[in-house]
Order: C-alpha cells, then sequence, then structure tokens
C-alpha cells in the first residue's frame, strides 16, 4: 500500500507571525523551545504575574519583551498572537483578556474546564472577528494528516472501533494543578482529553456517553474508562489515569484495514496499516521530531491561518472543541 502524502503546514518559508505568551509555564518552556528551534515563528513578548519569572524565561529563550502583568502584553502592538498557557481554569479569563484587546489566541487544552466555558470563548472570538482555536496539537502533526486521508477516503473501510489511552503518573501534591478541584484537576480534562479528541477526529460526536471511573481523595478522577456509542454503529473505547503510565496506545480498526498506533499516538510518532493482521504500510514523523518537539506544527499551522483571513482553523474548529468537552463534561459528571 502506498500512503497518502502528508498535508501538513511546512515549518519554514510560510507565513510568520509575532507570538506572545501568557504564564510561562512548563508547557509553555516546551512550546517556545519547540517554536524557535524548528519554524521562522519568533515570541517576541511574555507575560507573567511576576516580572523576575517573566524576565527570566524571556532569557531562556531569547525573547526581547518581558512584562509584569497580562495587561501589559494584550495591549503591546508589537504582538499579534497570544499563546494562552496558565492552569486550565485561568484559560477562559486570559483567552477573553487577549481576545477583548483584539488579539488572536491558541489556548492551551481543553479550552476551559467545560463546555460552557469553551462556548463563551467562542462566542467572545467570534464577535471580535479574530482568530481563536485550542492547541491541539496532535491534530496539526503529519501522521494525522496521513490518517485523516485514509479515514476519510475509505481506505479502512466502514470504520467501527476506535481506542485510545492515555494514562501517566502525576504528583500527588493535594494543592497542585492535577489534584486540586480548584485548579481543574483530574485524568480526564488533563490528559483524557487526547483520546477523547481522537474519538471526535475520527467518528465525530457520539449520540451516548458511558464512563466509569474512580476518585481521589482530593474528589477529582483519577482515572476512567469511557465508552462512546455513535449513530453508525461504531464504538469508542477510551482509557485514562493519573495513577499509572500506560501505552499510550491507539487503534482504528475498519472493516477493510485497521491503524495502529503502537505508542504516542498524541504526538510525533509512528503508525502502521494492518490488512488481515498484515503489515502493509508504515508511516514515521518525516522530521524524526519526538514529544514536545511536534508542538511545532500547529503553530505554523496557526500562523498561516491567520494570514489567510481565518478565524478559525478549518481542521480543530471551536466547535470541535466544544464537542470533545460536552463528552468530558458527561464523562466526569458519571463519575461523580
Amino acid at each position: 500500500m502506498i500512503l497518502p502524502p502528508a498535508t501538513h503546514t511546512p515549518l519554514r518559508g510560510g507565513a510568520v507571525q509575532r507570538w506572545g505568551i501568557l504564564a510561562p509555564g512548563g508547557i509553555a518552556d516546551a512550546w517556545a523551545e519547540a517554536l524557535h528551534a524548528h519554524t521562522d515563528q519568533r515570541v517576541v513578548a511574555v507575560a507573567s504575574r511576576s516580572q523576575e519569572r517573566a524576565q527570566a524565561f524571556a532569557d531562556r529563550h531569547g525573547i526581547p519583551r518581558a512584562f509584569g502583568t497580562y495587561e501589559q502584553l494584550v495591549a503591546d502592538p508589537e504582538v499579534d498572537v497570544v499563546y494562552i498557557a496558565p492552569p486550565h481554569t485561568e484559560h477562559l479569563r486570559l483567552a477573553l483578556l487577549a481576545i477583548a484587546a483584539g488579539k488572536h489566541v491558541l489556548v492551551e487544552k481543553p479550552i476551559g474546564i467545560s463546555a460552557a466555558e469553551a462556548r463563551e470563548l467562542a462566542a467572545a472570538a467570534r464577535a471580535a472577528g479574530v482568530f481563536a482555536m485550542e492547541a491541539m496539537w496532535s491534530r496539526f502533526l503529519p501522521q494525522t494528516t496521513v490518517v485523516d486521508a485514509l479515514v476519510r477516503d475509505g481506505v479502512l473501510g466502514d470504520v467501527l472501533t476506535v481506542t485510545a489511552d492515555f494514562g501517566a503518573v502525576f504528583d500527588t501534591d493535594p494543592n497542585g494543578r492535577a489534584y486540586n478541584p480548584a485548579l481543574g484537576g483530574g485524568a480526564l480534562l488533563d490528559v483524557g482529553v487526547y483520546p477523547a479528541w481522537f474519538a471526535h477526529f475520527v467518528l465525530g460526536a457520539p449520540t451516548r456517553v458511558t464512563a466509569s471511573g474512580s476518585l481521589t481523595s482530593t474528589g477529582v478522577d483519577a482515572q476512567a474508562a469511557v465508552i462512546l456509542d455513535y449513530n453508525s454503529h461504531a464504538q469508542a473505547v477510551l482509557t485514562t489515569s493519573m495513577l499509572v503510565a500506560t501505552p499510550l496506545a491507539a487503534t482504528i480498526s475498519g472493516t477493510a484495514a485497521r491503524v495502529d498506533y503502537p505508542h504516542e499516538f498524541m504526538g510525533p510518532s509512528s503508525f502502521r496499516v494492518l490488512v488481515e493482521e498484515r503489515v502493509v504500510a508504515e508511516f514515521a514523523d518525516p522530521n524524526g521530531f519526538r514529544w514536545r518537539d511536534g508542538l511545532c506544527y500547529q503553530a505554523v499551522a496557526v500562523a498561516q491561518h491567520i494570514a489567510d483571513g481565518l478565524t478559525e482553523s478549518p481542521l480543530h474548529s471551536l466547535d470541535d472543541t466544544i464537542a470533545v468537552l460536552d463528552v468530558l463534561d458527561a464523562a466526569r459528571a458519571q463519575i461523580g
């Protein structure tokens, strides 16, 4: 089998935007590093509630301006688009701040802690006429564009089963981001968003959500299994945990062929296509990237979308984001 070509946005030579970062934490650190190492995009400003923290981040990444308030950054006329990377519970507030200042926004996932927050953000961005997207970087990986073509072109036949898992061991600090309900803690919002997105990417919105799981002593979900049912008679089986590390594997099984991701389906990795358990094609990231190196793919896609005058991504729209959070809302409600 000859695989369809990857259709990701080229990393260099395309549209360039001037980026600002709100909240320079761990994911922002990896994002800025990948952006500067692999693309023509540049971060021109960073803001934190601490001027010292912002300056240290700026020094580390060669960023010319550091601000001690978020308001200063969104008022900066040299910033075109803002990457928003605080804990989940701050995503909506800071996104609305940037949107009100007329800035385009790329908001870390989940875009909010509920579908209601996602709808509020979407309404504000649409009213302001600015670009807004959840930072679902997995959708913009080269491998994802190839799998999208395989599914949409019917190469796999009728897709009837999707599986995806994401489990990792988190720090058990009750005041930390993962275990603190006041910070939007829990496995589903933090890592379960990836399997939920993957099912939506392949099958769309489900007709029924069935979830079972357990809670931590702080009251957030520790792990969960989620079954999604669809009008097409397809099912998705998703698992997530912050108690144990899992293979991070995913499969898409159709009546004609199956796609297997053995590991790290959400990051730049590899997959194989099987027909009757025989491997007929294999794909690996063309740049040899691993894990957070792949954050750069979404940045160049956003830069090009903005240059093209788009206010949403045709690959991962705000409606897509809302639909995924609808699933997570239902699962979290059932788990308690």
